[in-house]
């Protein structure tokens, strides 16, 4: 074979993207969400016009969430799922009011772990915008990799030459 597909620095074969956590207030308003996410891509040079978007599972119905993100529909984590995962910023204040120390950070990590393919921390997701405070809603971002090659099993000693045979490998 050419190289173990995993992971293929060498090759252009990676996909990836953005996730954006949000935490919020009950009771916040659109704008503000749609604000703060702006203000983040602005100030860290993101284009997250396609980014995927989580947050803690409560909050899926928040009307101003609802508003802010339509016609998106952001993935809903469970709380007791993001409060297994290990932030830089954890808050008492989100584990007493929804049950975990982290829902931006964790929802965009865990979110993106899961788009990466993997289980937990390592080097294909990162958290690229910490938690960022706006009026009643936070954001954070995750970057992740996701090795295109890894997902396909490779043929052993198997290579496709264009012109050979119907298909590729």
């Amino acid at each position: 074979m050419e190289h173990g597909c995993t992971p293929c620095p060498d090759r252009g074969d990676h996909a990836g993207g953005l996730v954006i956590g949000i935490g919020a207030r009950s009771g916040v308003a659109a704008e503000a969400v749609r604000d703060l996410i702006g203000q983040v891509a602005e100030a860290y040079g993101l284009n997250l016009d396609s980014a995927m978007v989580a947050t803690v599972e409560s909050k899926l119905d928040e009307p101003g969430l609802v508003r802010a993100l339509a016609p998106s529909v952001p993935v809903g984590v469970p709380a007791a799922v993001l409060a297994g995962v290990e932030v830089p910023h954890p808050s008492d204040r989100a584990a007493r009011a929804v049950g975990t120390p982290s829902v931006a950070e964790a929802a965009a990590l865990h979110t993106a772990y899961r788009l990466a393919g993997r289980a937990g921390p390592g080097p294909a997701v990162t958290l690229v915008v910490p938690k960022t405070a706006g009026d009643g809603v936070t954001v954070a971002v995750a970057r992740y990799q996701r090795s295109l090659c890894s997902t396909l099993r490779p043929r052993e000693e198997t290579r496709w030459t264009p012109g050979e045979g119907a298909g590729g490998p």
